[in-house]
């Protein structure tokens, strides 16, 4: 859950430090007081786009930080695989830093983190549904993914979506050898060709290298000759006065004297080590004097040649040498394949097969354990639709699975196309809930499901921002009622225009402005009593409150003990 939230430098809001507690929050306050920028400020926390104009006026930064406890299991689960544990109290801190030079900073616990890890892990943490999001769940992809929330199909999905991978590649594989088929000489006779043409060059990797190399030691070639063969006289190649001959006396002189001074013969086998190394250096010396050609023009002529040679192939087929040679051995199996392209696709047709029925068992298991998730969920939910004044509603969910030629298909997904299905009206047929235009109808519906899968998803905390628009009065209040009931299992916070659903808050925050030195900033206040009768009052009456409005407000918080 969200115990604590600190806002600074966004938009209107200069500072604002809040706790939370668990249960139901209700966050009301007039229009343009800064709600929207409490939803957005939370948002960056769960990955949100860092837009710098958030940044307050005359500000270089803004910051988001949130502090969250009592984590589920798959929270701490997504935190591991980003490398992050909890503190020793079981907590995380998020930070969020967005800098007026565009620049974005995260920290998890205080240690840098990436957009991607939150990402990752916000989605556990936090669950925000607005009026946008309650149109989210007409998409028939998010009612598949719903279901699989519920009936606890994570690892199965992964199994399955794993072997339709190994499937799909091999169907892959088989189009691409039958597209091939139908020009196959054409191509036999490409391939052909670009194997001969490398082929004809003999090449191997490295050897552009060696070329060149060679080609800086011709046109060194003087220069080489002058300086080795100095260096080697120098060293070995006189007989007279080289540094192996002396290196060699000297050796043998202090060997003479060594039974009278034994630390010379230390000396004399150092000296004889020296000798040695020596005379290695200098047969190197002379090997590369021995290198050098005797017409270095003609040479130089062959590797340029060769050099042109090679630079044309690797425009052909590749930027280096490697590159070429690699392309020749795809190729050479590509014409293998075309070549064996029968008993290719018969091997493939076995090892589709058999993808085939690895990948449609795992199917009829996820729609075994999605059928029977629908039955629970339709139940369910109507229940909740029934006390959220929808009386006459039908609701159900579609799974169908499709066949062609008596073949079941499968998609990236499992076997099914799923469809909710509602009919809010005695009389009226049931239509797809893309089909419902009522944004009050949409946001009873999402309220039941999120009840429905409350225990299900790991998210301890859930956000609704103002899905209550276009609803009022009794519906309003058993909207109400039904989030205070789920805030028995998750903490709920409600963003609302109505009294209704504000006075059966556990804690109401009252979001307002203030102005300070020619400057508007945003503020949070937790109510007491007497201050949400003053705000409930507020919202249900009109320019001027009246007693009877406060004594409205009062009842409407006397009655919420009744829910508890």
């Amino acid at each position: 859950m969200l115990r604590s939230l600190h806002v600074e430098n966004i938009a209107v809001i200069k500072q604002i430090d809040v706790d939370f507690s668990e249960g139901f929050v209700a966050l009301t306050g007039e229009t343009g007081a800064g709600k929207s920028i409490i939803i957005d400020s939370i948002n960056l926390l769960l990955g949100a786009k860092a837009d710098r104009e958030l940044i307050r006026t005359g500000e270089t930064f803004a910051m988001v930080i949130g502090l969250f406890s009592d984590l589920s299991k798959s929270s701490k689960a997504l935190l591991s695989e980003v490398g992050v544990s909890v503190d020793e109290d079981g907590n995380i801190l998020i930070q969020r830093t967005v800098f007026s030079d565009g620049r974005s900073q995260i920290k998890i616990n205080g240690r840098a983190a990436s957009l991607s890890h939150l990402r990752i892990i916000a989605p556990s943490l936090i669950s925000i549904h607005g009026q946008s999001d309650t149109h989210a769940i007409t998409d028939s992809k998010k009612q598949l993914e719903l279901i699989d929330l519920y009936s606890h199909s994570e690892n199965l999905l992964i199994e399955y979506e794993n072997a339709y991978a190994v499937l799909e590649g091999i169907r892959r594989r088989i189009e691409e050898i039958k597209i091939k088929e139908t020009e196959r000489e054409r191509l036999s006779e490409i391939l052909e060709y670009q194997i001969k043409d490398i082929d004809s060059l003999v090449l191997h990797d490295g050897e552009e290298e060696e070329l060149i190399d060679k080609k800086l030691k011709i046109k060194n070639s003087e220069k080489i000759s002058k300086n080795a063969s100095f260096a080697f006289k120098a060293l070995k190649g006189s007989e007279k006065g080289s540094i192996s001959l002396l290196l060699d006396r000297s050796s043998q002189a202090l060997s003479q004297i060594s039974d009278v001074i034994p630390s010379f013969s230390e000396y004399s086998e150092i000296l004889k080590e020296m000798k040695y190394r020596i005379d290695d250096m200098a047969e190197e010396i002379y090997a590369a004097t021995s290198d050098i050609e005797d017409d270095p023009t003609e040479s130089l002529n062959k590797i340029e040649s060769r050099l042109d040679k090679i630079s044309k192939i690797k425009r052909k087929y590749g930027l280096t040498v490697a590159d070429v040679l690699a392309f020749r051995e795809k190729a050479a199996a590509e014409l293998e394949t075309l070549k064996n392209s029968d008993d290719v696709l018969k091997q493939l047709a076995l090892e589709e097969k058999e993808a085939y029925s690895k990948a449609l068992a795992l199917a009829d298991n996820l729609h075994i354990k999605r059928v029977a998730a629908a039955g629970e969920i339709e139940k369910a939910v109507k229940e909740t639709l029934e006390f959220l004044d929808m009386p006459k509603v039908v609701f159900f969910a579609s799974i169908k699975e499709s066949f062609k030629d008596g073949i079941k298909e499968l998609y990236s997904d499992g076997s099914d196309k799923i469809e909710f299905f509602i009919s809010a009206n005695t009389g009226s047929e049931p239509q797809p809930l893309s089909k419902i235009a009522s944004g009050g109808e949409l946001a009873r519906i999402m309220l039941a499901l999120k009840s429905v899968i409350a225990d299900r998803d790991g998210v301890s905390t859930v956000i609704f921002d103002e899905i209550d628009a276009g609803v009022s009065g009794k519906t309003a209040r058993k909207i109400g009622i039904k989030m205070l009931s789920l805030a028995k299992k998750t903490q709920i916070f409600c963003v609302t225009h109505s009294a209704q659903i504000a006075s059966l808050a556990d804690v109401h925050l009252l979001i307002k402005k203030k102005q300070y030195n020619d400057k508007t900033e945003t503020q949070i206040e937790s109510l007491s009593e007497d201050g949400r009768i003053s705000e409930l009052s507020r919202i249900l009456g009109g320019i001027n409150v009246t007693d009877a409005q406060r004594r409205a407000a009062s009842d409407m918080l006397n009655e919420r003990i009744s829910y508890l």
